[in-house]
């Protein structure tokens, strides 16, 4: 048997939602604004064997649709409420079921090996969570560009399989159904290693080249430098996503020099962390926000003015759950929360170079007085 693969279905089973280091307040029971597509937990690896074909493929069918609406149960469910799940550990994925499609199949007498798009009844699953009182989320965040980089120990960006070997992990998770979709991209040729030190490094100069370079204010560059003198993986997340700006840095250790399967834990940790980040934002929405809703459309004349201007909402005190819910190449609609609302904002704003204004009904923010 393939140990790799079979250690690769275990892994999805069981981090595909890994946890980050963050609480949420949540409402028990609170359903937030719905989207179906996260009840498909799709590219799902299932691996089996029996004593025929045709017994190995049941197997795989049954265990693949218990594990992955396990798996989606973690996939809504807040972090912090993983111990609420037992209750629900007496459910059967039958009851939830709605169907199965393949992506890819292969079989020998005895075994069957197979990567499958298993849907779920959104409303039945909706149904269960709030009987037993079980928080979840199922509103998708924005998606956000994800760019694969390899370096190696002296920070010299990598091509070849090992960026083959990071990117095709990456592709073989479910970017399209996930909590926090992302839009899988290679490294642009125009952008500098010097730019990835910068992204690495926390410093904001980098934003500005990586929006212009991919149009879009959401990316995150998911760096791997493989340390073979130190048997380790590190990885670093930066950049920014739908919650905000983000420079997370892990290392792995390479055992038995399979760097690749080392990757593949990376990946579905890292997007586990990026869907944790979302859901106690999202799930904070019940109360752990104090401020006044504040709606607001941005308005720019480059997406190098938008981004100051995003900063420094990012960083003015007081300011929480900023979310962009359109942008163009003049304009953002966005809304956040502020002590006061709209009035003290401006307030804020003012000595920081930005105007908020009332337009009709709405405020627009503009760079200068």
């Amino acid at each position: 048997m393939n140990w790799r693969g079979v250690l690769r279905v275990e892994l999805t089973r069981t981090l595909a939602a890994a946890i980050v280091g963050a609480s949420a307040f949540v409402v028990p029971g609170a359903i937030f604004a719905a989207d179906d597509d996260v009840y498909t937990v799709a590219n799902y690896p299932v691996d089996a064997e029996a004593k025929s074909a045709v017994a190995a493929k049941k197997k795989a069918l049954a265990d693949g649709q218990e594990a992955a609406f396990r798996s989606l149960l973690k996939r809504v469910v807040p972090v912090t409420d993983y111990d609420r799940l037992k209750r629900l550990s007496s459910l059967k994925s039958s009851g939830f079921f709605e169907g199965v499609s393949i992506r890819s199949e292969r079989n020998s007498r005895t075994r069957y090996i197979a990567s499958l798009d298993f849907s779920f009844r959104a409303d039945a699953v909706r149904a269960a969570l709030g009987h037993e009182g079980v928080p979840f989320v199922e509103k998708q965040a924005p998606t956000a560009v994800l760019v694969p980089v390899v370096r190696d120990a002296q920070g010299i960006v990598q091509g070849g399989g090992g960026l083959a070997t990071w990117t095709e992990v990456w592709k073989g998770l479910d970017l399209e159904h996930t909590l926090t979709p992302l839009n899988l991209q290679g490294l642009k040729p125009n952008i500098p290693a010097s730019t990835l030190k910068q992204l690495s490094d926390g410093d904001d100069r980098a934003g500005s080249t990586l929006s212009s370079a991919y149009k879009s204010n959401l990316i995150v560059v998911a760096i791997a430098e493989p340390d073979p003198a130190t048997k380790r993986l590190n990885v670093t997340l930066a950049g920014a996503d739908a919650v905000g700006p983000i420079n997370l840095k892990r290392s792995y250790r390479v055992f038995d020099g399979d760097t690749a399967y080392t990757m593949e834990l990376a990946a579905v940790v890292s997007l586990g962390v990026l869907e944790g980040r979302w859901k106690a934002v999202e799930a904070g929405t019940g109360g752990r926000f104090s401020g006044t809703p504040v709606v607001l459309q941005a308005q720019y004349a480059s997406l190098a003015e938008w981004n100051e201007m995003r900063r420094q909402l990012l960083n003015l005190q007081g300011v929480e759950d900023l979310r962009i819910e359109a942008e163009s190449a003049q304009s953002a609609n966005l809304s956040l929360r502020y002590p006061g609302g709209a009035n003290e904002l401006a307030a804020a704003l003012y000595n920081r170079g930005l105007s908020l204004q009332g337009a009709g009904e709405g405020w627009v923010l503009r760079s200068g007085y």
